[in-house]
């Protein structure tokens, strides 16, 4: 009981908490104002069966013209926005004017239900009452002080409803009458019980909603401040690495003079580590952007086979370094689809990439083509080690690999397959992967294809190249 009267002050004192149960309250008046109407309408066909039509009516009209105003104060509160309390405290007197009106109104067709049945007790008007009054319980608990401004209305009728036979033939206490009125007052408990219930259900709805914003804001907060030191720190580092590398590079060159044997092997490293870094550098950027929703995309109708052979040729390099033979097997007719070309060759530089450095000196890496229907697909199949079948949400995960420990064959930022996988979904293409450790991978993206426009190139025999 002292939560309900804490939540009964809060409406006045706490600005925000009455400004969701106002609207509340009037969203689901409008949601429920045929269902309301359809009980009333049913309620009045019957009574005016049974009892004189024409006053049945009348309170009938009294009770759907009530409503009207409920729809009318719903109408005018659409473009609230919940800013001004001034408003709000205007629309929080018309709900209560209108809870007058409404209440007042339905008690009196049903008082006049009661004051037509003089005998089988008031079964009929009783039921629409109670049904009324639960009604209420259940769809009125957003605001406290209305709820009990209603349920009093209606518990005063209840009381007058019991006393009608009671002053009509003033019985007896041990007298059926008697007995009625006292399941009447035994009813009202039920109903207050039951109102206080749905009342203390919906704040604790309300209280969950707010814990919920809550941590939605300090999270929003959190994940805004974790992009601007990402954003601030991979910019500050990577002025100073592009100069450090490029000095590295060009002592490497030979560029300011020969370089001692023995400073070859440490400059090596240095050189491979700046790299790196550089690399961690633009996927940390490339993250960012995506979650900011700032990377550009550049749409255009492209030709997938010069995309896959110009992502070919520029990890050839890197491939004979390994040892490892790359054949790419594309149609010869070309492929079209709507794409970022840059993007996409950051895609397949990342897949071929992947796919060398896992496989053995002397392997071989697959690169296919295929048009299937209105699909594209691009995989990239290896001999490598594979990948275990419990690991699947860490190869698209952040800053993970599917070899996490301290003596992995390859290192890596761990964002490479996730910045690819958000690049592919925003060209609403799919990513994914088959694997059999001990075997290899086969990494797969899939785009629509689009009709090809006339490109002079003709035949259909698959053309295999060799890097």
């Amino acid at each position: 009981m002292q939560r309900l009267v804490r939540a009964a002050r809060s409406e006045w004192f706490d600005w925000e908490d009455r400004e969701e149960r106002i609207k509340d309250y009037i969203d689901l008046t409008n949601k429920l104002i045929w269902q309301r109407q359809a009980s009333f309408l049913a309620a009045a066909l019957l009574a005016a069966f049974y009892f004189d039509p024409f006053s049945t009516i009348a309170c009938y009209i009294g009770v759907f013209l009530s409503e009207l105003l409920d729809q009318i104060l719903g109408a005018r509160a659409k473009s609230w926005d919940g800013k001004d309390p001034e408003i709000g405290r205007r629309y929080l007197r018309r709900i209560t004017f209108n809870t007058v009106v409404s209440a007042g109104a339905i008690s009196v067709f049903i008082l006049n239900i009661a004051w037509q049945q003089t005998s089988g007790g008031h079964f009929t008007p009783l039921f629409f009452l109670f049904s009324a009054s639960l009604f209420a319980a259940m769809y009125n608990s957003q605001i406290f002080t209305v709820l009990l401004l209603r349920l009093s209305i209606y518990g005063a009728t209840f009381v007058a409803i019991a006393f009608l036979d009671v002053l009509r033939y003033r019985p007896e206490l041990s007298s059926v009458v008697w007995l009625e009125f006292f399941t009447i007052l035994f009813v009202l408990y039920f109903i207050a019980d039951t109102s206080a219930k749905f009342y203390k259900n919906y704040q604790e709805r309300l209280e969950q909603l707010k814990l919920i914003r809550e941590e939605n804001e300090r999270t929003k907060a959190a994940y805004e401040i974790k992009s601007q030191f990402l954003s601030t720190v991979s910019h500050e580092l990577r002025t100073p690495l592009t100069s450090i590398k490029a000095s590295i590079d060009l002592v490497n060159a030979g560029v300011l003079g020969e370089v001692p044997e023995t400073l070859k092997p440490p400059l090596a490293i240095a050189a491979k580590n700046g790299q790196r870094l550089a690399n961690l550098i633009d996927d940390l950027l490339d993250l960012q952007k995506m979650e900011a929703g700032e990377m550009d995309f550049h749409f255009e109708a492209m030709s997938v086979n010069s995309l896959v052979k110009e992502a070919v040729e520029a990890t050839a390099g890197y491939a004979e370094k390994l040892g490892i033979h790359v054949t790419t097997i594309i149609p010869a007719t070309d492929v079209m689809m709507n794409g970022d070309h840059d993007r996409l060759i950051q895609v397949m530089n990342n897949l071929l990439s992947n796919a060398l450095k896992f496989s053995d000196e002397g392997g071989s890496v697959q690169v296919r083509l295929e048009s299937n229907g209105n699909r594209v697909r691009i995989s990239v199949e290896d001999e490598g080690v594979g990948i275990p079948a419990d690991a699947r949400e860490r190869v698209f995960g952040k800053f993970s690999q599917v070899d996490s420990s301290d003596i992995r064959k390859v290192g890596g930022t761990g964002l490479g397959l996730n910045i690819s996988k958000q690049i592919v979904e925003r060209h609403k293409g799919t990513i994914d992967y088959e694997s059999e450790q001990g075997v290899g991978s086969t990494f797969f993206v899939e785009f629509d294809q689009v009709q090809q426009e006339d490109t002079g190139e003709t035949g259909s025999d698959p053309l295999a190249l060799s890097a």
